[in-house]
């Protein structure tokens, strides 16, 4: 099921502090002071730290790094829910190599199974109601993307390709799904109609890992046609890719934060998979994680 997502690697949110204090500061003193209670930002990410893949989380500047699965088995690919009371992710923990969609608390606590399937399920993401998740399934011999309900009913296939699609983001309005289809970056509305390319950089060369900025009107995505993996960012309809990093090992695995001011990303430029954070532009590349394991698949979690 990985190749997809490892070809290219398995393949710190700022808030307005002001702003939003001001919404969120009464009620929430503690005892000992007037002050209000910062409001509270995680990066989920997934590691292998401690001798199979876990999901950790992180305050936005790399500290406070907590698992939160404690597994045995392999559990990857974190994605918060929008309201940051869940976290959906997929783990091998069944029967220890078949990947299913799960659901747990913000803490780790009360994991729930939503897809029973003998065939790989994998990479889930919250539509942005919370009412939906969109996931990959290889149940009908090649990876096609699904969507079901948030309890794991009403699961249904939304494309139907001899190719793998895979690697999907929302828009930030519900109505399309960006994905990975063969070597490109394709838009679809959410009902799996309108497949339309966004990238089209030769069959030599592969765009994948799209993700959709805040506002709606960017795509962050990873793409290796100019030699090796690299973040780019592009308008929503697919016109302005422009790369913003430029390294000589692989940077991959974008992922906005909630307030669109920067992108977090995963890098081997030191070595091994470590999570890094940058501005859109891609100015400001700082390192969040520092292991001699793999850190991967960061996801920033709502205001909460």
């Amino acid at each position: 099921m990985y190749a997809s997502w490892t070809g290219f690697g398995r393949l710190a949110d700022r808030a307005a502090a002001v702003g939003v204090l001001a919404l969120v500061g009464a009620g929430c003193s503690d005892n000992n002071s007037n002050e209000p209670t910062p409001p509270k930002i995680d990066i989920a990410f997934y590691t292998d730290r401690d001798g199979n893949f876990e999901i950790y989380k992180m305050n936005t500047d790399g500290t406070g790094q907590t698992n939160l699965t404690n597994n045995a088995a392999s559990d990857q690919i974190p994605a918060w829910s929008p309201d940051g009371s869940q976290i959906a992710f997929e783990s091998t923990r069944d029967d220890g190599s078949t990947s299913e969609i799960y659901v747990m608390n913000a803490d780790g606590t009360g994991p729930t199974r939503l897809t029973t399937n003998s065939a790989d399920d994998y990479g889930p993401k919250w539509s942005p109601d919370g009412n939906q998740i969109a996931f990959v399934s290889f149940r009908d011999g090649n990876d096609e993307i699904y969507v079901m309900n948030a309890d794991g009913t009403g699961q249904t296939r939304l494309t139907n390709n001899n190719t793998y699609d895979s690697h999907l983001t929302w828009s930030p309005d519900g109505s399309q799904i960006a994905f990975h289809t063969s070597s490109q970056v394709l838009v679809m509305n959410a009902d799996g109609t309108g497949q339309t390319p966004l990238t089209n950089n030769g069959a030599e060369a592969e765009s994948f890992d799209p993700a959709w900025s805040p506002d709606g009107t960017k795509i962050a995505f990873g793409s290796n046609r100019d030699g090796n993996s690299e973040i780019y960012v592009m308008n929503a309809d697919g016109s302005g890719q422009t790369r913003v990093t430029t390294n000589a090992d692989s940077d991959y695995e974008p992922a906005w934060s909630r307030d669109g001011s920067q992108i977090a990303f995963t890098s081997q430029r030191d070595g091994n998979e470590e999570i890094y954070v940058m501005n859109p532009d891609g100015t400001g590349q700082t390192r969040l994680t520092n292991n001699p394991a793999s850190d991967a698949g960061a996801d920033w979690s709502p205001l909460r």
